[in-house]
This record gives C-alpha cells, structure tokens and sequence, in this order.
C-alpha cells in the first residue's frame, strides 16, 4: 500500500472531490454504511479545526486513492476514531474490492493502537479487535414517505395514530404546528444546545456542550455546505415558537440522527416524536435513503425504526507498550458501560439513580 498521512488542511481539493465521489457511490456497491456523513471529509476537517491531532491518511493504488482513514493520534502513538465518543460512524471509506492490512495501516500512521465505538460493517482488518456489535436502528424512506408510513402502521398502529392525535391537540391547545426542515437561524441551534444541555443535567448525565470545543463543532458543522453534505437544524414550531429541534449531518443519501431535544414544558404532546415523523418526510422528499437514529436501543427508537444496521466497538493494535497501556486502561471502563446497558436489571436501577442525581445538581 502507497500510504501519505496529512493534517486536514494539507488535503488536496483532488483528494477531497474522490473521498466525496466514493460516499455517493457506495450504495451502488453495497456499501450503504460508507455514505454516512460521519465518514464525509467535511466532518473531518471540521473536527480537525476544534482539536489536535487529527490526521487523513489517503492509501493510492497506481497513484489514484482507494482509500481514505480519518484518525485522531497522540504523541505516544494512542489512535481514536476521529471525533470518538461523537461520532456515530467510523472506518475506512474505500473503493470496492480494496482490502487492506490492519497493522500496516497503524504502522504507516505511527499508531501503536487504533480505538474505535461505532465502526460501519464490512471493515474485516479492523473487525478483528471488535470485542461487541451493538444495533443501529434507522428509519428507510428511500420508497417514499407513504411507504414508510405503511411499514409503521403495519407495525404499530397505536404509535402513529397516537402520535399525530398529539400533534392535533398540540395545535388546538398551544397554536398552529409548522414544521422547518432545515432552519437557518443561529438563535435556534442556540436554543437547542440549551435544551440538550439541560437534558443531560436533568438526566445526570455529562453535559457535552459543556465543553467547548464541541459547540464550536457544531456550529462550525450548522455552517458547513457542500455538495452534497450539510449541517441540517430541524424545528418543530407551534404558535411561532420552538417547541422540539434536532440537529445532524446529511450527505446525499443518509441523515445521521445526532442531537434531538425539546421543551419539556409541552412534553404531554410528544413533540420530538412529531418532529421526527415530519423529518422523515421531508427527507423523502430530498432524495434520502435512510434516516439514521444512531446506536442504542431507545423506546423512540424502536417505534421509528424499520430495521437496524450494526457497529462494532474494539481496537486494532500492534506490539507496543502504549497499547498495552491504553488497552488496560479502557477495557475495563467499556466492559463495565456495555454490561450495564444490556442488562435490564442494572440498567433501570442504574438510570435511576443517575436522574436523582441529575435532580440534585438542577437545584444547586
């Protein structure tokens, strides 16, 4: 393998327009996941602008890319899929029929280990050190929005006869409902981030934009337009005012489901569920395939969904001690999270007590 590694800013335009060409024709070729925007250069090069570290490894066969593997280094050698712990999707965008040796690649990146939480199907080298596969539901609307409505009445009547119930009160009792598919007013992303800041407070847990960088990546992402990828804010207003919101990254055939929050005040009417039944239209309407709702199994998920993909989480590594070291350090972290989340009995309780908590800390 022919393997360069460059920051984001040295990516030549050349390079970028064949990584974007690859995306959008990779459903010709069975390889639907690698048109997530998650893998998009546009994410890349955004995260590479908010944090350190950030490299585009470009693999050439006969001088002409074949691959492209975004990754995110430390001085010792310690690799994470780039934007780790954000993003929703991670791997190697290639060409078909390329494959790849693993180590090879990690030597060429002067990785020791290469980290990684949501890794698309089909990445066989990295597939290896996968140590769990986790459900990605998603929402297929691809056929059209009737079809897809088909396919959720057929599976559950009650949700969508109740769902659009809420939405007809919401209107009788607050004022008229209008849905925005893609909202160009910062003042609501704005608005959005407080929502989700104070879910995650109110659920106890860590409130990611309390840090900065990522609501520097978010709004840097709400700017970004490109052919075919964008930031998309989706608003569900009712009597003039928001009243549900969600952010998240579109390329030409896939919507990645990122940050959906609302004001709880209007919670009784269900207001993210609305949202999410006019966003599934209105992306039908653009030429989306898929709506992807992101790993984890969530009651709003499961009543959305029409069927799952699957990502892994694991690590490929070499033999170095910085390995051993970042493998002994997160292996337990990870065993113990994934544990909890799969069993019932430890997650109820577990939950619980993290919304007591979240209680306590809104009152302080």
């Amino acid at each position: 393998m022919d393997i360069s590694v460059y920051r984001p800013g040295e990516l030549s335009a050349a390079d970028r327009a064949a990584w974007t060409a690859m995306q959008s024709k990779a459903h010709l070729h069975g390889l639907e996941e690698l048109a997530n925007p998650f893998l998009s250069p546009e994410f890349a090069l955004a995260v590479g602008s908010c944090r350190r570290g950030v490299r585009i490894a470009v693999i050439r066969e006969r001088g002409e890319p074949a691959a492209f593997f975004p990754f995110q280094r430390t001085a010792t050698g310690v690799g994470r899929a780039i934007g780790l712990g954000l993003s929703d999707c991670q791997g190697l965008v290639h060409r078909p029929g390329f494959t790849w040796d693993a180590r090879e690649l990690l030597r060429a990146c002067k990785l020791a280990i290469w980290e990684y939480d949501h890794l698309v199907a089909g990445q066989e080298p990295f597939e290896a050190g996968a140590t769990g596969t986790f459900a990605s539901p998603v929402m297929d609307v691809d056929q059209g929005y009737d079809v897809y409505l088909r396919e959720l009445r057929a599976r559950s009547p009650s949700f969508l006869r109740g769902t659009r119930a809420k939405e007809r009160r919401l209107g009788r009792d607050v004022g008229p409902v209008r849905y925005v598919h893609d909202e160009r007013d910062p003042a609501v992303l704005r608005t959005l981030m407080s929502w989700k800041s104070a879910q995650y407070r109110r659920t106890g847990r860590s409130d990611r934009f309390a840090h900065a960088w990522i609501t520097a990546l978010v709004t840097r992402l709400f700017h970004t337009r490109s052919d075919p990828f964008a930031g998309i804010l989706s608003v569900l207003y009712a009597n003039g005012r928001p009243v549900a919101a969600h952010f998240g990254l579109r390329t030409e055939r896939v919507l990645s489901s990122w940050f959906p929050a609302y004001d709880p005040a209007y919670g009784r009417f269900s207001p993210g569920l609305i949202m999410y039944l006019h966003m599934a239209e209105a992306a039908a309407d653009d030429g989306i395939a898929h709506i992807d709702l992101g790993r984890g199994q969530k009651r709003y998920k499961d009543s959305l969904k029409t069927r799952e993909l699957h990502v892994s989480e694991g690590w490929v590594t070499r033999r170095h001690p910085a390995a051993i070291a970042h493998r002994a350090h997160r292996a337990p972290v990870r065993a113990l999270r994934n544990t909890v989340q799969s069993r019932p009995e430890l997650f109820e309780p577990a939950d619980r007590i993290l919304k007591r908590i979240g209680k306590i800390r809104s009152r302080l």
